[in-house]
């Protein structure tokens, strides 16, 4: 059993892995449409896309750490953060105060319909997705432990630097 569990994330991430982002409409916390494809253009450089809700506190905490060091993160890498909200029409209305009261930086958009999820294949947030500067899906890895940034920085180095 423990084989097939093994074998079954392998597929997963290598059917995740060098795929595109799909091209379709979310809105932004002021109810602005976006198309996903146009938010992840980052000049060349990488991307992350963060699945969260506001009532998963492994996503929250994820979310703290990386707060914490985006900036730094930035000036290495020129990498852009989105952070995706799986949260539905019955808690979206949360998404805007939790990211206000944390400060966070991060380009937020409303997946209220699962669409994006069903699309990416995420089965639960936190759900962490790095693209590179084509816009590649180059990693991804599901949960959050402390520490786990790190591991996030280092494939966001990788994305750079195959720029």
């Amino acid at each position: 059993m423990k084989k097939i569990l093994i074998l079954a994330a392998v597929l997963q991430f290598t059917a995740a892995t060098f795929a595109q982002v799909p091209n379709i409409k979310l809105k932004d916390l002021n109810g602005k449409d976006v198309q996903l494809q146009d938010a992840v253009k980052n000049n060349g450089n990488p991307v992350v896309i963060d699945f969260f809700a506001t009532w998963c506190k492994p996503c929250i905490k994820e979310l703290k750490a990386i707060s914490e060091v985006y900036d730094d993160w930035q000036k290495e890498t020129g990498v852009k953060i989105i952070v995706i909200s799986v949260d539905d029409s019955r808690t979206s209305a949360q998404v805007r105060p939790l990211v206000n009261a944390q400060g966070w930086e991060f380009e937020v958009l409303l997946d209220v319909n699962s669409d994006l999820k069903r699309a990416m294949n995420v089965t639960n947030p936190p759900q962490t997705f790095v693209l590179d500067g084509k816009g590649k899906i180059i990693f991804s890895h599901t949960g959050y432990s402390d520490g786990s940034e790190n591991e996030l920085l280092d494939e966001i180095r990788k994305a750079k630097a195959s720029k």
